[in-house]
């Protein structure tokens, strides 16, 4: 059989180079499209979900990056004072450094939610790393709370294709923040944290504070800690009451965990 050869024997079909390019570009948007959502103006109005508005009689309070030996009891002493339980999103890797303190925060009523395993930027896609780190998370929340966790937030905040998929897939919902007290940086004081949350704080709202300084200013966890009286005052204040994730109204019901921990039943499609 003869073959024809093309006039030009070096020249592509266009057909050929033009399908990869837009694989890739396809990609490239599944993958880091969603990192979108880190903007609040983009997430309110897309998600209010992911946005974390719920129940507008109610605060949903919330922490990242621990557990920590030396910090997070001080947090969990202040808000046992005030009579708030609260919302833990905590790192595989330090929960799995301290195992008792993840149980002791469950036992003391608080939610432990899921941050990850580790407190990195997901700019290079790495989806089956992604979904294996984070399912490991997942089993090790589950075991310190004696039930499977309900919630997701990406480190930093930053949701990217890959990552959504990982929680869809581990049965997780997807929950950033409505408002955040910035308490992260060197400069952070309790009434700078507080004046930052109030800024844009109203019935509804998920606050995101932190309860660790590992991927923070060092000492900044104390601005976060000295905030909190009077943001659970300020709250009151407006006839809110505050507390955690699952008593939000995010998840039906019927999908929240018993108060004892038995008898639970979850959906593993929860959108995220």
């Amino acid at each position: 059989m003869v073959t024809a050869v093309p006039a030009n024997p070096t020249a592509v079909p266009a057909n050929l180079t033009a399908v990869p390019a837009g694989l890739l570009a396809a990609a490239a948007a599944w993958h880091i499209g969603p990192a979108a959502t880190w903007l609040p103006g983009v997430r309110a109005a897309l998600g209010p979900g992911l946005d974390g508005r719920g129940d507008r009689s109610h605060v949903a309070l919330t922490f990242d990056d621990g557990p920590d030996p030396v910090t997070t009891p001080r947090f969990l002493r202040a808000l046992d004072a005030l009579s708030v339980r609260a919302t833990f999103f905590v790192l595989g890797g330090r929960l799995a450094r301290h195992p008792a303190l993840g149980r002791l925060i469950a036992a003391e009523g608080h939610e432990l939610a899921v941050h990850g395993w580790r407190h990195d930027r997901p700019w290079c896609p790495r989806p089956l790393r992604d979904a294996r780190d984070l399912a490991r998370a997942v089993d090790l929340v589950a075991q310190a709370a004696g039930r499977p966790p309900l919630w997701y937030r990406p480190p930093y905040g930053i949701l990217t294709g890959g990552r959504w998929a990982a929680a869809r897939a581990a049965g997780l919902r997807t929950v950033l923040w409505s408002a955040w007290g910035r308490d992260w940086t060197a400069g952070a004081t309790p009434w700078s944290v507080y004046a930052e949350v109030t800024r844009t704080l109203r019935g509804g709202a998920t606050v995101l504070l932190h309860d660790s300084d590992v991927v923070s200013a060092p000492g900044a966890w104390r601005a976060a800690l000295g905030a909190v009286p009077e943001l659970v005052a300020e709250c009151r204040r407006r006839g809110l009451a505050v507390g955690r994730l699952d008593e939000h109204g995010l998840v039906p019901a019927r999908q929240r965990p018993n108060i004892d921990g038995t008898n639970i039943r979850f959906s593993r499609t929860l959108e995220a």
